[in-house]
């Protein structure tokens, strides 16, 4: 099923960049907010040769990955503040030739921090790694372990749906959500 934006039923592309691995996950949601899988995995880009060589990477293969399954929107995971300095630095341009293919193809990008992905799959904003792997097998009724990078990528999907469908019901800016 090949579903381009409507009011109700979308293909979204989750991704969870990394300097290492990137994960990318792609679901279907229904008018009635059914989540199907549809394709998930990672890019592994750790064996090139230099960084600029990842980065090359991680854009033409999620660029290869939005020409195949063409999702309309797509949900990407904020960068979070690291210990270390230079991984921050690698993680941030390894999301930034992330958030380029995706713009390049023409999707808009919707950013979510860590614990609004847990939030919204685990029910808990410090779930770990492990129950978000679990819940994302259960949500989209996946067998078998996942991949940690893909099932952060496809909690990252999920979110976006949930995300999309509040703001279709409440009718408000997702920044106005914020508490003050």
């Amino acid at each position: 099923m090949n579903i381009r934006s409507g009011p109700s039923a979308c293909r979204i592309l989750g991704i969870d960049p990394g300097s290492q691995r990137t994960g990318f996950g792609i679901i279907d949601v229904d008018a009635a907010g059914k989540l199907t899988h549809v394709h998930h995995g990672a890019l592994a880009v750790a064996d090139e040769e230099t960084f600029p060589l990842r980065l090359k990477r991680i854009f033409d293969g999620l660029a290869a990955i939005i020409e195949a399954h063409q999702p309309a929107e797509c949900g990407i995971e904020r960068v979070f503040m690291a210990r270390n300095p230079d991984s921050a630095l690698k993680l941030g341009q390894a999301r930034g030739a992330a958030i380029c293919a995706v713009a390049a193809k023409g999707l808009a990008v919707h950013e979510y921090a860590p614990t609004e992905i847990k939030q919204a799959v685990v029910g808990s904003g410090r779930g770990d790694k492990t129950q978000v792997q679990h819940m994302v097998g259960i949500l989209l009724g996946l067998k078998g372990p996942l991949q940690p990078d893909a099932a952060d990528a496809l909690a990252i999907a999920v979110t976006h749906a949930h995300t999309r469908a509040s703001l279709a019901r409440v009718g408000i800016p997702r920044t106005a959500w914020r508490r003050r």
